[in-house]
């Protein structure tokens, strides 16, 4: 019974992975294909150069600027939902939607939005006398407008599941907070937000994995990483490396590979070692 699964996760995950780490002990020819063996060569030149660090300065970044606001905002749009508010029900799909689109479509949008010229963002700005942002051409806005785009596209995800996780809250429980006169943002702080713990915690796990993966919103909004590299993430550095520009130097973009694996595993570990032990699950 096991059988299929296995064979279907040796082939697509334990081979690219092995595969991967071989490619990193080789060098390159000028078709990609391995090389002379290197040993630890790769690795020893990427964590020794500048460009490396300020890539894994980037990612981290994108991270904190992705993965908080998008829980947290997230979190505060389903506790207003659950207000007692006229036509409710049209702002619970509305704020759903953003779920709905693909990555392309909505760095297309946003691109539209950030235009300098005809741009929604910068004509909200003029009409508060506030100059006009490069915000995909300028070092110091170009990550923050690329983590807005990824906020917005993992907002409507966040809703669900937290929605879903206060229609599981027992009622009972809810009813007890308000007999003992705990209601509104009072009830909110001290059940539901820690009843929703699982849920949060599933949120930020899965953020964290998604942003620091995160690619396609890059590539679209700031090609080449970029101005002045001020977007260029591990992800996208791998793929500078390995395939950008008739690139072929596989080697050292499976090196960021694995390294990317670790950092990974890292921040997963250490989120279930400090996070899960906050998580209530009854």
């Amino acid at each position: 019974m096991l059988l299929p699964c296995v064979v279907i996760f040796a082939l697509f995950i334990v081979w690219p992975l092995g595969k991967s780490v071989s490619l990193s002990l080789h060098g390159s020819d000028l078709f990609g294909r391995p090389d002379a063996f290197v040993g630890l060569q790769h690795y020893r030149d990427m964590l020794g150069s500048a460009e490396f660090r300020h890539v894994l300065w980037v990612t981290f970044a994108f991270v904190l600027l992705t993965v908080i606001p998008g829980v947290l905002g997230g979190l505060a749009i389903v506790l207003l939902l659950e207000q007692h508010i006229r036509g409710i029900r049209i702002f619970r799909t509305a704020f759903a939607l953003p779920f709905a689109f693909s990555v392309a479509s909505a760095s297309v949008i946003f691109a539209t939005i950030y235009n300098p010229a005809i741009g929604l963002a910068n004509g909200l700005l003029g009409r508060f006398g506030v100059d006009r942002i490069g915000w995909l051409t300028d070092p110091d806005w170009a990550l923050i407008s690329v983590s807005i785009t990824t906020v917005w596209m993992s907002i409507g995800y966040n809703v669900l599941v937290l929605s879903a996780g206060i229609g599981a809250i027992p009622t009972e429980i809810n009813e007890a907070a308000t007999l003992d006169g705990a209601g509104g943002w009072r009830a909110a702080r001290f059940i539901t937000v820690p009843m929703l713990g699982p849920q949060l915690f599933f949120l930020i796990v899965i953020s964290t994995i998604q942003s620091l993966q995160g690619f396609g919103q890059i590539k679209i909004l700031t090609p080449e990483g970029g101005p002045e590299q001020s977007t260029k993430t591990l992800v996208y550095s791998i793929y500078h490396t390995a395939f950008a520009n008739n690139a072929s130097d596989f080697g050292a973009a499976s090196a960021q590979a694995i390294v990317l694996l670790v950092i990974l595993l890292a921040c997963t570990a250490i989120q279930f070692g400090v996070l899960e032990r906050r998580v209530h699950y009854k």
